[in-house]
């Protein structure tokens, strides 16, 4: 595993562990989780997301569009993750996936 693949769960298993502390309550734990795949991209590490991280935000979409709300209102800076709020908010596009207009 390369240094960089070490930090990346690294960071995936504090924020799973810092999500479920938080907001347990709201049922999100394991659809943010479930957006690993997206972190290169929100974070500015690649330029585009990858197949695997347009297949998850569909399915977050899908069933759990609140928490999506919840990560983009500033969730991920609680986490430590320095998240690039335009690339998140731009995400869906090179996804190709429809998202609710906006968050309550």
């Amino acid at each position: 595993m390369t240094y960089r693949g070490f930090a990346l769960c690294l960071v995936m298993v504090m924020v799973a562990t810092m999500w479920t502390q938080n907001a347990a309550q709201s049922g999100c734990t394991s659809a943010l989780t479930s957006l690993s795949p997206c972190l290169n991209y929100i974070t500015g590490s690649s330029s585009s997301p990858s197949p695997s991280c347009c297949s998850q935000l569909s399915s977050v979409v899908q069933s759990s569009p609140q928490c999506l709300c919840s990560l983009l209102n500033g969730g991920g800076s609680s986490f430590g993750i320095t998240m690039n709020q335009t690339l998140a908010l731009s995400l869906p596009g090179p996804c190709k996936v429809q998202t609710p207009p906006h968050c309550p």
